[in-house]
């Protein structure tokens, strides 16, 4: 099981490093925090990043995902989808997707995808989150390549970032196996 682990955090911390920016059909941005209907500073990291993407004509659709938390009236979807206008991005270019979790901001991403026929993403995310993520596209038959944010808050404390590194090694795992089950 150790080494297992040992495996996957070099997974995760080499994937954390990996910028695949390419064109794709499409930019998926994984949710984070909002407050109030306004993106956290993760949040705005990560939608920042995708509006420099679709700005740079990576990819002319970005979908947003993020569920409603408890005690919020607005999903981090539709925050960061009035953030994207607000800075620019025409509304019918910003597609909101679902979900409390990777994995079912994921199962959203893909029912919306599939059914528009786009398979080829570029997901964009916290570093620490890429290795997962990119699993979790796998898992729902996407085309995925990863491009982290380089100006998250996360990514500022070396002690932060390594927190979150190794949990996300121990997630990494038990991804795989249910991306063979499904």
């Amino acid at each position: 099981m150790v080494g297992i682990y040992f495996v996957a955090f070099a997974d995760v911390v080499i994937m954390s490093r990996r910028d695949q920016q390419r064109h794709a059909e499409a930019i998926v941005v994984l949710g984070a925090a909002q407050y109030n209907g306004h993106p956290s500073p993760v949040l705005k990291a990560r939608l920042d990043h995708a509006y420099d993407l679709y700005r740079a004509g990576l990819a002319r659709l970005v979908v947003v995902t993020g569920g409603i938390g408890q005690g919020d009236r607005v999903s981090e979807a539709a925050a960061g989808r009035r953030y994207l206008v607000g800075i620019g991005v025409p509304g019918d270019s910003v597609v909101l997707g679902a979900g409390t979790t990777t994995a079912a901001s994921m199962d959203s991403v893909a029912q919306y995808l599939h059914h528009a026929g786009i398979t080829r993403v570029l997901l964009v995310s916290d570093p620490f989150h890429l290795a997962r993520l990119h699993l979790e596209a796998w898992r729902v038959g996407l085309e995925a390549y990863t491009s982290p944010t380089t100006s998250s808050p996360i990514s500022r404390s070396f002690t932060t970032e390594l927190g979150y590194l190794l949990a996300e090694a121990a997630k990494l795992p038990l991804t795989f196996v249910r991306g063979l089950v499904s």
